[in-house]
């Protein structure tokens, strides 16, 4: 009984077709057909009726599940426990982010830390949808904002300030606001389709909620700072994104002495007994270069 067959047997539990599995693993259908009927000859026993468009699960299939699940798990972690052990990073280890993450935080330090780990294979797998894990084999997400209830582990990694923005040229043709409560006048960018609430604190420390319609609408903040830039309006952005363009002068900040509202960052990974070396390194330096990069910017923690 191989150990790639038992993935791909829950690989194809997961999807619920040979197609979606083979589309998910990167293999053609037939590789996964061939790996299906290897895994039920060695046990001897159907594991799943593929006769419909969506396969079932057989009684045997359904016996086997659990059991599969345990032996990758163990196998996983006996790797990662000699990896360990030797001082080795090597085989493949997936993140999936989001693009603005990828594009500003991880891509200026990965030369670097693959330089450290030359027999590692990094896919980063780029999507600001969020992704199953454990279907589509995804070793470690990083997530801004706040975690929906799950069985995921999650390490709090940094937290940002969502600075309030715009460009010199925009507050020069429409005027700067004093306060939150001036932003109703004002040309807001939003990442949502769909009126919200932006929060901030007083400098007497008072809550402030304000109520805000945007009229622009860019789902990535990578692709917001360019236009808020380029004076379309005014928007918030996370303190790391936006504090090179404040300090250069591309972009004011607004309401500085005012609390800005904080969105925390984690990396999340199913919850394994012992998460393997590759990802915990990996998580690690992720943390020191975002401390080494909020000291080099300046942002306050």
């Amino acid at each position: 009984m191989e150990l790639s067959d038992l993935r791909v047997f829950l690989r194809v539990l997961d999807s619920g077709s040979l197609s979606s599995a083979a589309r998910t693993i990167g293999w053609p259908k037939s590789s996964v057909s061939r790996a299906l009927n290897r895994l039920e000859s060695d046990v001897g026993a159907a594991l799943l009726d593929r006769s419909g468009r969506r396969v079932k699960v057989t009684d045997a299939g359904l016996a086997l599940q659990p059991h599969a699940a345990s032996l990758l798990a163990a196998a996983e972690e006996a790797q990662a426990s000699i990896d360990s052990t030797a001082g080795l990073l090597r085989g493949s280890l997936k993140v999936n982010l989001p693009f603005a993450l990828a594009a500003i935080l991880l891509a200026p330090m990965l030369a670097d830390f693959l330089k450290r780990y030359p027999d590692l294979d990094l896919v980063l797998d780029v999507d600001n949808r969020r992704v199953d894990l454990a279907a589509e084999e995804v070793d470690i997400a990083l997530r801004i904002g706040p975690l929906p209830s799950s069985e995921l582990v999650a390490r709090h990694l940094a937290t940002m300030a969502l600075w309030t923005c715009a460009s010199p040229s925009y507050l020069a043709d429409r005027g700067t606001p004093s306060e939150p409560s001036e932003l109703v006048n004002h040309r807001l960018l939003s990442r949502i389709n769909q009126p919200a609430c932006w929060r901030y604190a007083s400098p007497q420390g008072d809550a402030i909620e304000i109520n805000v319609t945007p009229r622009t609408v860019i789902p990535d903040v990578a692709a917001m700072l360019p236009a808020l830039v380029n004076g379309c309006g005014i928007g918030r952005l996370p303190d790391f994104l936006a504090a090179p363009a404040v300090m250069d002068g591309s972009l004011a900040r607004l309401f500085a002495t005012y609390g800005a509202e904080r969105v925390d960052l984690h990396a999340l990974y199913t919850n394994r007994k012992t998460l393997p070396a590759k990802a915990g390194i990996f998580i690690d330096a992720v943390a020191a270069y975002l401390s080494g990069l909020r000291k080099q910017l300046n942002i306050e923690p």
